[in-house]
């Protein structure tokens, strides 16, 4: 048995039934609501709210799709800046201003770039250093930060096997 869609919106219109908004949780009268059947033309403010929606859509979709682009851009100069600085860190021995001489230098590459033994070429080594390279707005990630804190917490250690 189908119910009538008019006669049930005349009904609702006449009666005393409260309903819940769904967005605030407030009550109102369902008499007092723009009731209709969404399968015909829409009443003229029902009409200019699915505009206002449609309008806020189309907003929303042109700037979910400028953050893609933006991201997509970003993603490209943090990989190419990520790529420049692993062929720096394997060249920079090499590089004229290199303040270490690089035959007292070992390339690790993970997790940090190289270890420095200062004088190891005269066998006679003074310090140890641990040294990342890092280019442009580049930062230590955690194991770097905790291989950092270690050192400088004096928490370093020889052992032989």
């Amino acid at each position: 048995m189908s119910i009538d869609v008019i006669s049930l919106i005349e009904n609702l219109k006449k009666s005393t039934l409260i309903a819940e908004c769904p967005n605030c949780s407030g009550e109102f009268k369902m008499s007092k609501a723009i009731l209709f059947d969404g399968r015909g033309k829409f009443p003229t403010k029902a009409e200019e709210k699915r505009q206002e929606m449609l309008q806020e859509l189309k907003d929303r979709a042109a700037d979910l799709l400028k953050r893609k682009e933006k991201a997509t851009i970003s993603s490209e100069r943090t990989t190419t800046a990520v790529g420049i600085g692993k062929t720096i860190e394997k060249i920079l021995p090499a590089h004229r201003n290199f303040d270490l001489i690089p035959s007292d230098c070992r390339f690790l590459a993970e997790p940090i770039d190289m270890i420095v033994f200062d004088g190891i070429t005269q066998n006679k080594v003074n310090k140890i250093t641990f040294l990342d390279v890092k280019t442009g707005a580049a930062r230590l990630n955690n194991h770097q930060k905790q291989i950092r804190d270690a050192i400088n917490d004096h928490n370093v250690k020889w052992r032989q096997y």
